[in-house]
């Protein structure tokens, strides 16, 4: 109960990482303020999460004895965000956490670039939205935490032709995330805010687990199935396993959002399984790409 009295913003709670994070901090005592697309976004190759899935979260932050309100939004349209945070604050009268966790990788095109413009609309400027939207109910002792991906830290990825207009747009918005980070932790010190960003290797959410990214792991094979793809996510971590739950990101997120971590900020946290460690970068380095 590290977070009882206190109430945490989170996009894509619908489902993934950002359901477990509002299960996780629900457990440590929060209120939670969900907000999810529940739409399809044409250019993301696997299906996005929906109403139903938006109240299975509902159910499950209920059920452990806290109370919710959810609402769907676009992280892409700001006065949806500040819609469904008002929605939330005069409910419960305060915010204290903020997870911007949505995030999308956009494969599919109808036109030039549809993927690039979408993923940088969702992975950075969503991101910011979620922020820009939160600032004016923050006070003394908020936390802030942002989703990343290891992806952003390994160099070359944005270049890789493989990847294409929707890899780069993840890869680079993930990146700049970092950065993002590291200049706000500064000026947000001076008020006792902390910002946060967490990221993850591989993980196991619908976002890892289509036939585009099985071919990307395994273009060897004309279809590749998950079965196929898990000996190439394996080959990522240093610990042998293919990909991380959410509810390993969650606990990390539990962290940030308590006083334990009370003067931890700017700091960015990778949930890896000692995948950086295998990507050439020398150890001792810093991971945070400029």
């Amino acid at each position: 109960m590290r977070l009882e009295g206190k109430v945490a913003f989170i996009t894509g709670a619908a489902r993934g990482q950002g359901r477990t994070h509002a299960i996780r901090l629900a457990e440590e005592g929060a209120d939670i303020i969900a907000v999810d697309i529940c739409a399809p976004v044409p250019s993301v190759p696997y299906a996005m999460a929906t109403e139903e899935d938006l109240n299975q979260t509902v159910k499950e932050v209920e059920a452990r004895g806290r109370n919710i309100v959810a609402r769907v939004g676009d992280v892409r349209t700001r006065d949806q965000l500040a819609q469904a945070l008002a929605a939330g604050i005069e409910e419960f009268g305060r915010l204290d956490i903020v997870c911007a966790n949505a995030g999308v990788m956009p494969m599919h095109e109808t036109y030039l670039a549809e993927a690039w413009v979408d993923g940088l609309d969702i992975d950075l400027l969503g991101v910011h939205n979620t922020l820009a939207v939160s600032f004016p109910h923050l006070g003394e002792g908020a936390s802030i935490i942002v989703t990343g991906s290891t992806a952003g830290m390994i160099p070359g990825l944005t270049d890789n032709p493989a990847l294409g207009f929707g890899g780069a747009a993840y890869t680079w918005s993930k990146r700049t995330i970092a950065n993002y980070v590291e200049v706000l932790a500064l000026h947000l010190a001076p008020k006792f805010i902390r910002i946060n960003g967490i990221h993850p290797t591989n993980c196991n959410t619908p976002l890892l687990h289509h036939d585009i990214t099985y071919q990307a792991f395994r273009p060897d094979l004309e279809n590749p199935t998950r079965e196929d793809a898990i000996p190439a996510f394996t080959m990522m971590q240093a610990m042998p396993v293919p990909y991380i739950e959410p509810e390993d990101m969650s606990a990390m997120v539990a962290f940030l959002a308590s006083d334990d971590s009370r003067y931890v900020t700017g700091q960015n946290l990778r949930v890896d399984a000692g995948s950086m460690l295998k990507s050439g970068i020398p150890i001792g380095a810093s991971t945070t790409v400029r």
